[in-house]
């Protein structure tokens, strides 16, 4: 059995990143890219999340430095997403100082969200985000955890008529709003759910992606590891031998493969600022995607461990 953990992965690559040239354009391309159902434009199927990761100020040097690094990282291949929110604190904001530093050419598929109550507050919310994050179009905005979705959605219809928003949808993090998700949103209507969705937490694949195809809505996945949960289970535990058939080096590309073997998958956006997490989480859309057993028996090994 392989025994390489995520801090053990990190350990054995952190000083070659800082020695090995960029990623070459040309493997960045190889990497795996679905298509959103609306229009079948292809994401790179591992994306960015910023919750807590990129909560710093602008005068804090080191959090700016490494931000910087992990977005510099994430560009080499294009149109990654990049989800951020005004309910991250200061991600938004310091997600957009660095977007206008390093993604002049506005090359990123950004996403962002709505999270608040009545029309006025969230059209002045959404005018906030647009100027934080220094865009003329954001390309996806959602109704963060369903946040009076009735009353948000007739304002994103509107800004994405107007050609401000390319794409719309809305969010959630667990099992408990599934319910009130399907209930609430009408599918027809959106592009995207983001859900929450894990080795820890496989209830989506029951609840939430078949309808998820009926209606052509593309997946982003949050929680990918279960806020860590996921490495807290498989600390110090060997990856299994046959991991290596499918591309994997460390639990966290394991944790992700299990999620891509999903076909209604998107995007999954595990959070990070350090660029070695990145680097190791976009190795996750390298090599082979679990088939529906495969995905069965990763499972089945990490519930065993």
């Amino acid at each position: 059995m392989v025994n390489l953990t995520r801090r053990g992965f990190v350990a054995a690559l952190g000083s070659s990143l800082i020695l090995m040239p960029p990623l070459h354009r040309a493997n960045a391309a190889d990497a795996l890219q679905r298509a959103i159902p609306r229009d079948g434009t292809p994401l790179p199927a591992i994306g960015l999340g910023t919750w807590q990761a990129f909560d710093f100020d602008a005068g804090d040097a080191a959090a700016n430095a490494e931000g910087a690094q992990t977005l510099q990282r994430l560009l080499q291949q294009p149109r990654s997403v990049i989800d951020t929110s005004p309910m991250y604190g200061r991600a938004e904001a310091a997600l957009g100082r660095l977007l206008k530093q390093h993604d002049p050419k506005q090359r990123s598929f950004v996403a962002t969200k709505v999270w608040t109550h009545g029309r006025n507050e969230g059209r002045a919310q959404i005018e906030q985000s647009f100027e934080r994050l220094g865009r003329d179009v954001i390309d996806l905005y959602q109704v963060h955890n369903l946040v009076d979705y009735a009353t948000h959605l007739p304002t994103l219809q509107a800004l994405k008529r107007e050609g401000r928003v390319r794409y719309i949808g809305v969010t959630h993090y667990t099992k408990s709003a599934y319910a009130d998700l399907l209930k609430t949103t009408d599918l027809d209507a959106i592009d995207f759910m983001q859900i929450n969705y894990s080795l820890l937490e496989r209830e989506a694949a029951d609840a939430i992606f078949p309808a998820a195809r009926r209606h052509r809505v593309g997946v982003i996945v949050n929680r990918p590891f279960a806020e860590g949960a996921v490495f807290r289970r498989t600390n110090g535990k060997p990856l299994p031998d046959w991991a290596a058939g499918i591309g994997c080096t460390s639990w966290a590309q394991f944790a992700l493969k299990f999620i891509l073997a999903q076909p209604a998958v998107t995007c999954a956006i595990p959070g990070t600022r350090n660029p070695t997490y990145l680097a190791d989480n976009l190795r996750a859309a390298s090599g082979p995607v679990p088939d529906a057993d495969t995905a069965r028996r990763m499972a089945a090994y990490f519930d065993a461990l």
